[in-house]
């Protein structure tokens, strides 16, 4: 039974369904669940293989399942970090579950370091002034009837979603805080309600609420 390889399916299975909280952003996801893959090429015991694998699997839970659930904080890491932080520690599970096996570690797991480093990286290349995503604040509430759209200017973008419908400043800020939005210091007078993720890294995004109406609102929200 030792000679087939259950573990490895079952492993990367598992750590596909667990990426799935992060396919809102493919290539992140593509990221989390690669050092489970490399793995289950890598090891050789059944014991060994396991054993490393929930380690990672468990890496993998604590990148992806908060933020995808809508949970911020300190201890929530950025989507960014999946690229460089999971993954170097991730490679450092496997190097040791190769030591373990009495084996050489991989010339793939500094390389899958470096790879994670670069794609960071290029990440913050592409976005660096791109309009943000949805961050929590899109689509909106379903009982309102939304318009989205972005805005540049001075070098920076930011995402624009005009709500309406009965209630609809108190609905949006509604539904922004279940989305991890805490009130952040006013700007202009203009409320503001902000979330923060990362561990190593912040990354920091607000919302802007103004009131257009009873019944109408425009929400600005970027990346600080």
């Amino acid at each position: 039974m030792s000679d087939v390889p259950w573990w490895r399916f079952a492993l990367a299975a598992t750590a596909v369904g667990v990426a799935a909280f992060a396919w809102e952003q493919p290539f992140v996801a593509l990221f989390g669940v690669l050092p489970i893959l490399l793995w289950c090429v890598l090891a050789k015991s059944a014991r060994t293989g396991v054993v490393a694998g929930l380690v990672l699997l468990v890496l993998l839970a604590w990148f992806t399942v908060p933020r995808g659930l809508g949970l911020t904080g300190p201890w929530v890491p950025a989507s960014i970090e999946v690229y460089w932080f999971h993954t170097t520690l991730a490679a450092v599970v496997c190097a040791v579950g190769t030591l373990v096996e009495r084996a050489r570690p991989s010339p793939l797991l500094p390389t899958m370091v470096v790879v994670g480093f670069v794609a960071a990286g290029g990440v913050l290349a592409l976005h660096w002034d791109a309009p943000p995503g949805d961050e929590g604040v899109a689509p909106g509430p379903s009982q309102l009837t939304i318009a989205r759209d972005y805005a540049c200017g001075s070098g920076n973008c930011w995402g624009v979603l005009e709500a309406t419908g009965d209630r609809a400043p108190d609905v949006m800020r509604e539904y922004l805080v279940p989305h991890g939005y805490t009130p952040a210091r006013e700007i202009s007078g203009v409320p503001r309600l902000c979330r923060r993720t990362g561990v190593l890294v912040t990354h920091e995004v607000c919302a802007e609420l103004r009131t257009l109406s009873a019944t109408a609102v425009r929400v600005e929200w970027y990346v600080n």
